[in-house]
């Protein structure tokens, strides 16, 4: 009797985790960062959370339905993510219209135009909040102050930390950071609330294995390592590294974007690469260029260069030594 083979392509040897189960594991890292928001913020973080997320997920049902021609992808939490990240990058006061644009340019530009979840470039959430900075950058830079369900007198409007470094001055902005800011809001988007449920997290994440450690630990340590060096030298005219480290969207961006699957080194090494080139270009964004924050810009110039990365720190092929 002859026997019947199954021919199909690789992968053969798949993993009992599905990408919705790590998905779902992204969203509940946020969700304690995301609920402090709303908190200091109220009812406009929570209106612009919840468009951003529903948008999010609209256009993709949409693209994967009237342009794809494909079974929608929604249910796969990813498009859930992105929202969101995005909405977790924005003022509390910008218009909702603008967050929609926002999440069709992640989505519709950055997402389902390169083929959808895995086949993306850059990282989506990012692509749409720099498309939003350069379009709409005066709602893009107006910090509204809290007046959330949790009062806040140290928090205030009109510009945050990083944006008044050349008012303030370097030594008297790292004056007005200290460890404290880890559990307190100084302003800014959703996710510069608070650094440290940030970091719960990210510890959750890497609890459960759904990311390495090592690209947000060498953004963090290219961070400290530079702004020493520099505070060092010129503590008047440069801030300090702790200053750089829990200000503005370093912490969001090391822990949940620049670690994305999709548009980050496969190999450890890579990431570690990978990582100091993004905190190289944060604080020479921040020390010297025009914007006062580069996190975002940073990660974008990086997902650029992942196809080399992964070239040159390629992985052996499984049993070969």
């Amino acid at each position: 009797m002859a026997e019947t083979y199954l021919i199909t392509p690789n992968p053969h040897w798949h993993s009992p985790v599905s990408t919705k189960r790590l998905m779902l594991d992204v969203i509940i890292a946020l969700c304690p960062a995301a609920i402090a928001s709303i908190l200091f913020y109220g009812w406009s973080e929570l209106a612009i959370l919840a468009v951003s997320v529903a948008s999010c997920m609209l256009i993709e049902w949409a693209v994967t339905k009237f342009l794809l021609k494909k079974p929608s992808t929604v249910g796969d939490l990813s498009a859930v993510v992105t929202g969101i990240l995005l909405g977790m990058n924005l003022p509390a006061g910008i218009p909702l219209w603008i967050v929609f644009i926002g999440a069709l340019v992640a989505i519709g530009v950055a997402k389902m135009t390169f083929g959808g979840l895995g086949q993306n470039v850059f990282n989506p959430a990012i692509t749409g909040r720099v498309f939003l900075l350069v379009s709409f950058p005066a709602q893009m830079t107006t910090w509204p102050e809290p007046h959330g369900f949790i009062p806040n007198v140290d928090a205030f409007s009109g510009a945050t930390l990083l944006g008044q470094v050349k008012l303030l001055g370097a030594d008297k902005a790292d004056a007005l950071v200290n460890l404290s800011t880890l559990f307190r809001n100084i302003g800014g988007s959703a996710g510069e609330v608070s650094a440290l449920l940030l970091l719960v997290g990210w510890l959750y994440l890497c609890v459960r294995k759904v990311i390495k450690p090592w690209i947000t630990l060498s953004i963090f340590a290219t961070v400290a390592a530079i702004a020493a060096i520099f505070h060092g030298v010129n503590p008047e005219a440069y801030t300090g590294p702790l200053f750089n480290l829990l200000t503005g969207g370093v912490v969001l961006g090391a822990c949940f974007m620049a670690t994305d699957y999709v548009t980050s080194p496969v190999n450890s090494w890579g990431g570690v690469l990978y990582g100091f080139g993004i905190g190289f270009i944060v604080m020479m964004i921040r020390y010297f260029g025009s914007y006062p924050e580069g996190m975002s810009f940073a990660i974008l110039f990086m997902n650029m260069t992942v196809p080399l990365i992964n070239m040159a720190f390629h992985q052996k092929i499984y049993g070969r030594k």
